[in-house]
């Protein structure tokens, strides 16, 4: 017997071109990583489904991929980044829901963790999913990390 998986983890998008109705989106990235212009922060707005957490885990697997010396376009989907990216175990890609963990000393817990190192990955990122739900105290102290980064974070 084969274990359970839902449809929306078994038929996620693993790269730009998979992403259905966000060419834009998928171009606007694409060209990003190939200028190698990429932004510290990046801020994915729209309906439940329409592919905000896909899209920055593909951004995530293309700044990442160990099958390439730089951040690609087209990650492999094969090496060992890339696996856990699309399993969510990567060491240095962390989801966080906001809607669950809408305090500031959460927050604090994030911008500590990221003055540190990636250990897997080239860039550490942090996907803060419904962050419209964080408190105000919780945004002010996110704010200064998204004005000013640590190296090699990424921030959705």
């Amino acid at each position: 017997m084969s274990s359970y998986e839902p449809l929306h983890h078994k038929y996620r998008p693993q790269t730009f071109a998979d992403l259905v109705g966000q060419e834009a989106i998928a171009t606007t990235l694409n060209n990003a990583i190939a200028s190698q212009r990429i932004a510290p922060a990046y801020l994915f707005t729209g309906p439940r489904g329409t592919g905000k957490t896909s899209s920055a885990r593909i951004l995530a697997k293309s700044l990442n991929c160990l099958a390439v010396e730089a951040p690609t376009a087209s990650p492999c989907g094969e090496c060992e980044v890339c696996r856990a990216i699309a399993r969510g175990s990567a060491l240095d890609v962390i989801e966080i829901d906001a809607a669950s963990n809408t305090g500031v000393d959460n927050i604090r817990e994030i911008i500590e963790r990221s003055q540190f190192a990636p250990v897997q990955c080239r860039y550490k990122v942090y996907v803060i999913d419904e962050c419209h739900m964080l408190s105000v105290a919780a945004f002010n102290a996110l704010l200064k990390t998204l004005e000013e980064p640590p190296e090699r974070v990424i921030l959705f």
